[in-house]
């Protein structure tokens, strides 16, 4: 039995033999394995570079064109002041009419893009909104707005330009 043993290990040595690669065929391997990770790689990079570019172009387009409606609806209320002042017989009543028409225009597309006014008269003065040029004494309290001398406006929550107002101070 010892011999059929034998005999039937000697072709399965020689079967694994042929099976086990050599160390050259290992090194082939590895390389190509480690080239097409490198090849993805270059790949992922490449395509993250573009995706990086192409929002760097959004955001420059963004920038360069977010006030286009804004301007489209402002075309408008210069029409409307181009026309009343191209009118040849115009009374002060027309061109009082069509002041306030064009004036709805513009208070319409200010109501569109939430550009709304700063008018405080009678509130507490908040630096943030307000502008004090000067202090009156007033029967009022103490640092509440007496009159609006310019109306501010305000973008949704940001101060566009504060309203410049005269605040009451305690008499002496």
């Amino acid at each position: 039995m010892k011999q059929n043993e034998a005999a039937s290990q000697q072709p399965e040595q020689a079967a694994q033999a042929e099976v086990m690669p050599s160390l050259e065929d290992l090194l082939k391997q590895a390389e190509l394995k480690a080239q097409e990770h490198y090849d993805a790689w270059m790949y992922a990079k490449a395509e993250s570079e573009n995706i990086r570019r192409r929002a760097q172009d959004d955001v420059s387009k963004a920038h360069k064109f977010a006030v286009e409606r804004f301007s489209n609806e402002m075309l408008a209320v210069k029409d409307s002041l181009e026309a009343g002042l191209a009118v040849q017989a115009a009374t002060v009543e027309s061109f009082k009419s069509g002041m306030e028409l064009t004036l709805k225009q513009l208070t319409s597309v200010f109501e569109k893009f939430n550009i709304t006014e700063i008018n405080p008269v009678g509130e507490k003065f908040d630096a943030h909104r307000h502008q004090a040029i000067g202090m009156l004494e007033s029967e009022q309290d103490a640092n509440t707005v007496v009159s609006v001398m310019q109306k501010g406006y305000q973008l949704s929550d940001r101060v566009l330009r504060p309203a410049l107002v005269m605040v009451a101070k305690t008499k002496e």
